[in-house]
């Protein structure tokens, strides 16, 4: 899985494990240990961890399992809608996130970043335009409680992680 930043500078990269699909879009997973890497960083996850990457939508949304170090449940990436090449999962990484604390506070992250890369990166303005809504759409569904954003869902995909790495 490969993220970049708007005009092809990379972002975040990691390997993972695809888990499968459902009406909600593709999901994979990374168990503790997985290492992210992006130019100048890295970190290892922590927990078993899922990502959902719908076909259609303009997001990428990580699900946490609770671990100490974790303060969201799940961390919504606003992107360009996932392509899916040669077995690598890409996205343009928008700055602005929707995260959902494990308490069920909602709130928009890095605003002040997508403003910024207005102008360093030149987003098209139909570009900002998507990423907004999409924003405010993924912000109210968390608010929701969205099906596709259910600790029940997140639940079973984890599931099927741990039944690949044993």
């Amino acid at each position: 899985m490969q993220f970049t930043k708007w005009g092809g500078g990379r972002h975040w990269g990691v390997d993972v494990r695809w888990l499968g699909e459902d009406e909600h879009g593709r999901w994979l997973g990374w168990p503790g240990g997985t290492v992210w890497s992006r130019p100048g960083a890295d970190f290892s996850a922590q927990g078993l961890q899922v990502g959902l990457f719908p076909r259609d939508r303009g997001f990428a949304a990580t699900f946490y399992e609770a671990v100490a170090d974790y303060a969201f449940r799940v961390y919504v990436d606003v992107a360009t809608p996932p392509v899916w090449r040669q077995g690598v999962m890409t996205c343009v990484d928008l700055d602005l996130d929707v995260v959902q604390t494990f308490e069920g506070d909602v709130a928009v992250l890095d605003e002040d970043e997508f403003a910024q890369h207005q102008v360093e990166l030149g987003y098209p303005p139909v570009l900002v335009i998507e990423a907004q809504a999409e924003c405010e759409r993924a912000r109210e569904e968390l608010v929701g409680d969205a099906s596709h954003f259910a600790e029940p869902l997140a639940a079973h995909w984890r599931g099927v992680l741990a039944g690949l790495v044993g």
